[in-house]
């Protein structure tokens, strides 16, 4: 009787598994997201994404990139909210998904939104002009101990991940993140224009992004916050760990989410389709030459992870005074 009900239930998770792979699929034109202008790195992502679903045939029907920038990804955001239920809707999000909400910037919570696939991570970087007194990044939380003020930083927007990378590293240095000379841009580009050109002082922007600069010589890379060192131009640069400094890993992803109330079955395709994807050759080379790292994260892990990066991320702008 035992042996007989193990079988049973083996056969009902095989069907089971089976229907929510093969119990539903596209019937229309499907549109991903994207909270930026064409033109971008992530408007390139996204395309790129697109390409992978139709020439690997995991996806039969159009697949449209739909470029919906402004309010810091609150318009994505609200335009995916228009079709709730509807599994032909993807947004392509960034982490301003969990600082809009923690700085009571949108009503949507970002766990409104089944996550489906995780495209990428990359890690925020300390930089400083090549001809900075900041040789090390001891050099530089020294003289943030003396005076917080003196080092004006650049970030993209205020309680970003950028600004909460920089907070969290100031705190383990003994820093109050509160004092910190913030200057915000609206793109990292800006950022490191005005880093070039002497208007401030330090920046901390995307690693993968700064690594042109640094390898011309414009630029000097102070440290990495990530796990471990980088591979590659920037291999020499150590980690804030490496540098003394213990603060928590906020990563710099790129995630995939469904419409609100989409099924089971909706989910599992939409899983296995961009897991389907994000091993495809171009996709791979696409990682190696933007030196970015891709986590195979399935749904139960990728949640988990969205947690973790979530609390902390809430924490730090906490000790901002920017949490809601």
């Amino acid at each position: 009787m035992k042996l007989l009900i193990q079988a049973a239930v083996v056969s009902m998770a095989l069907v089971s598994s089976a229907w929510a792979q093969s119990g539903w699929k596209p019937e229309k034109q499907v549109e991903i997201i994207l909270p930026t202008a064409p033109g971008g790195g992530n408007d390139a992502v996204a395309r790129l994404m697109a390409k992978m679903l139709q020439d690997q045939k995991l996806v039969t029907t159009p697949v449209l990139v739909m470029n919906k920038p402004g309010g810091n990804q609150s318009v994505s955001v609200a335009y995916l909210s228009q079709h709730p239920g509807d599994p032909h809707y993807l947004l392509q999000a960034t982490s301003t998904l969990f600082t809009n909400q923690i700085q009571g910037l949108t009503t949507a919570r970002y766990g409104d939104f089944p996550a489906l696939a995780l495209a990428f991570v990359d890690y925020s970087a300390f930089m400083v002009p090549a001809n900075s007194p900041f040789k090390t990044m001891r050099d530089l939380t020294d003289r943030l101990k003396t005076d917080p003020e003196s080092v004006a930083f650049s970030v993209v927007a205020r309680g970003g991940t950028s600004h909460a990378v920089v907070a969290m590293a100031a705190k383990a240095a003994g820093v109050d993140p509160k004092r910190l000379k913030i200057v915000v841009y609206k793109t990292s580009a800006e950022a490191t224009t005005a880093l070039m050109g002497g208007h401030i002082q330090a920046a901390v922007s995307s690693a993968a992004g700064s690594t042109p600069p640094v390898v011309a010589g414009q630029l000097r890379m102070l440290a990495i916050a990530a796990p471990k060192r980088r591979p590659g131009a920037i291999s020499h640069v150590p980690t804030l760990i490496e540098s003394g400094i213990d603060a928590p890993i906020l990563e710099t992803w790129r995630a995939v989410f469904g419409a609100k109330g989409i099924t089971p079955a909706q989910i599992a395709f939409w899983e296995d389709a961009l897991a389907r994807a994000f091993t495809a050759e171009d996709w791979k080379a696409w990682m190696t030459k933007n030196d970015v790292t891709a986590p195979a994260l399935r749904r139960a892990e990728l949640t988990k992870y969205l947690e973790t990066q979530y609390n902390h991320t809430r924490g730090v702008l906490i000790d901002l005074g920017l949490a809601k």
